[in-house]
């Protein structure tokens, strides 16, 4: 049986806030101030072309000038022959936030995101990054539905596929400060062979090989664990009855700390 290939590219996922600090991170990281930096916005519902401006603002600020919109909504489809050629001359691809259905909805099944797959597999200075909704759509599953403390109630937590380019993971982000922990465990407890992540704001992961994952950021990363539960109610569970789960492993890791996505292990220094 073949083991699967490491993925060259590198992953930065920030959980929402203030993007500025992963912005001049991300800078620093390219192989040149020249690098092509596409913004892709379709998550954002409401003014794209602002989103992508203010983006591009940022880092103009930084020394990189050669930053795009990459548009793909209901009028620019993903598959478009410019598109995908400016795809695959990015040096970096940047995803912002808003509803991350909307990148399943433009995404899902097309040439784009196949070509997005192999370019983070197969280029080792490519990197792709996401903010909030951007981030939480490039995970193995996603959680779309889930509110308070009613999300430790049997069906109030909804999840979908992700993108997948970060396989065994389920990621929520804006973590902390929406009170996200309930939603996070209840998803884990349903899917114990997924790794739960919660992004708080202004604090993320880059993620090298598809699996070193180091946290930067002013705050904390939370990480959910139930592969050796004992035990958890929610195969009978009726709607609306509480759920119940043991032996759950949870980590807070801060800016500098390290987790091993693969073993699950996380290290004091990176």
């Amino acid at each position: 049986m073949l083991t699967p290939t490491a993925p060259l590219g590198t992953l930065v996922l920030l959980g929402g806030g203030d993007d500025d600090p992963m912005l001049a991170r991300l800078a620093t990281m390219l192989p040149s101030p020249e690098a092509a930096i596409e913004v892709f916005t379709t998550a954002s519902r409401y003014q794209p072309d602002r989103t992508a401006a203010a983006y591009a603002h940022s880092w103009l600020q930084r020394g990189c000038a050669n930053v795009r919109h990459l548009k793909v909504d209901e009028h620019h489809p993903a598959d478009a022959p410019g598109t995908l050629a400016r795809l695959r001359a990015a040096a970096l691809v940047f995803i912002s936030g808003g509803d991350q259905e909307r990148l399943l909805e433009f995404l899902a099944g097309t040439g784009f995101l196949a070509i997005l797959r192999q370019k983070y597999q197969a280029e080792a200075t490519f990197i792709l990054a996401g903010t909030s909704a951007g981030a939480a759509a490039l995970a193995e599953v996603m959680l779309v539905e889930g509110h308070g403390w009613r999300s430790l109630l049997g069906g109030r937590v909804e999840v979908q596929r992700g993108l997948g380019l970060l396989p065994g993971v389920i990621l929520d982000q804006h973590f902390a400060e929406r009170a996200r922990y309930p939603r996070l465990m209840h998803a884990v407890l349903a899917q114990p062979h997924l790794l739960g992540l919660g992004l708080s704001e202004e604090t993320g992961l880059i993620i090298r090989h598809g699996h070193q994952a180091e946290v930067f950021g002013d705050e904390v990363v939370f990480t959910v664990d139930a592969t050796d539960h004992t035990h958890s109610n929610l195969a009978e569970l009726p709607r609306n009855a509480p759920i119940s789960g043991h032996g759950l492993l949870v980590h807070l890791l801060v800016a500098g700390q390290g987790l091993n996505l693969a073993t699950r292990e996380v290290n004091a220094e990176f």
